[in-house]
C-alpha cells in the first residue's frame, strides 16, 4: 500500500445471496483526501462505503485501511480497530434516547482507560466546537434534526479518528441545515487533515469534496 493512501480497495467484491451489489471495485483514498461516492439508489454506494469502513465484510477482494489489511481481521479485532481509527455519521443519527446529548458523544470512550470526568470534558469540547455545548443535557427527542447531526458529528470526532465515513449525512435534513452541516465536515477536513468518505445522491454537496467517485450497478464509473 501507498505511504499516502488511507484506504486501498482491491477487486471488492459483495454478494447478497445471487445478487451481486458491488462488483470489482479497486479504489484508493488518499490521507486528507474528502471524497464524494454518488450514484442513483441501489448503485451499491452505501455497501461500498461498508465494506471500506470494516462494517460488512466483501464476498472477494482486499481492503486495506490505515496501514492494516482489515479483510482477515476477527470480529473483535476489527471492533477496536474501528473504534480506534474510524468515525462514522449516518442519515438516521443513531443516538441513543435515553442518553442526554453529551453522554451520546462520549459512548465510544467508555471501553477506554479514561475517568469520568475526562470523558465529559472531552465531550463537551466537541459540542463546543458544533456550537451545542448549550443543549448538552438534552435528550435527542428534544432537538431538532440539525443538532442531532451536530452531536453525531461530535461522537464521530470522540476517538481522534484518522478517516470518517458519512453515509447521507444530510438526508434527513432542510437545505439551510444541510448547508450548516457541510460546513462543518469541510472544516473538519481542512482543519484537522480528517480524510473523509461521504456517501451523498446531493451533487451540490458532492461539489464540494476533493474527488467524485460515480457509481452504477456496483461498478465506479469513474
Amino acid at each position: 500500500m501507498n505511504n499516502h493512501h488511507i484506504i486501498s480497495a482491491t477487486d471488492l467484491n459483495k454478494d447478497f445471496d445471487s445478487l451481486q451489489v458491488v462488483k470489482g471495485v479497486n479504489l484508493d483514498v488518499n490521507k486528507g483526501e474528502f471524497v464524494a461516492i454518488v450514484g442513483k439508489s441501489g448503485s451499491g454506494k452505501t455497501t461500498l462505503l461498508s465494506l471500506l469502513s470494516g462494517l460488512e465484510r466483501p464476498s472477494s477482494g482486499r481492503v486495506i485501511l490505515d496501514g492494516r489489511d482489515i479483510t482477515d481481521s476477527s470480529e473483535n479485532e476489527l471492533a477496536l480497530f474501528r473504534r480506534d481509527t474510524v468515525g462514522f455519521v449516518f442519515q438516521s443519527f443513531h443516538l441513543i434516547p435515553t442518553l442526554s446529548a453529551w453522554e451520546n458523544v462520549a459512548l465510544p470512550l467508555f471501553p477506554v482507560k479514561i475517568s469520568a470526568e475526562k470523558r465529559r470534558e472531552r465531550a463537551l469540547e466537541l459540542l463546543r466546537q458544533m456550537e451545542m455545548e448549550h443543549r448538552a443535557e438534552h435528550r435527542p427527542s428534544t432537538l431538532s434534526g440539525g443538532e442531532k447531526q451536530r452531536v453525531a458529528i461530535a461522537r464521530a470526532l470522540i476517538n481522534n479518528p484518522k478517516i470518517v465515513f458519512a453515509d447521507e449525512p444530510t438526508g434527513n435534513l432542510d437545505s439551510a441545515t444541510t448547508d450548516a452541516i457541510l460546513e462543518i465536515l469541510k472544516c473538519l477536513h481542512a482543519d484537522n487533515g480528517l480524510s473523509l468518505v461521504m456517501v451523498t445522491h446531493d451533487l451540490d454537496l458532492a461539489e464540494s469534496s476533493d474527488r467524485i467517485i460515480r457509481m452504477q450497478d456496483g461498478e465506479v464509473l469513474s
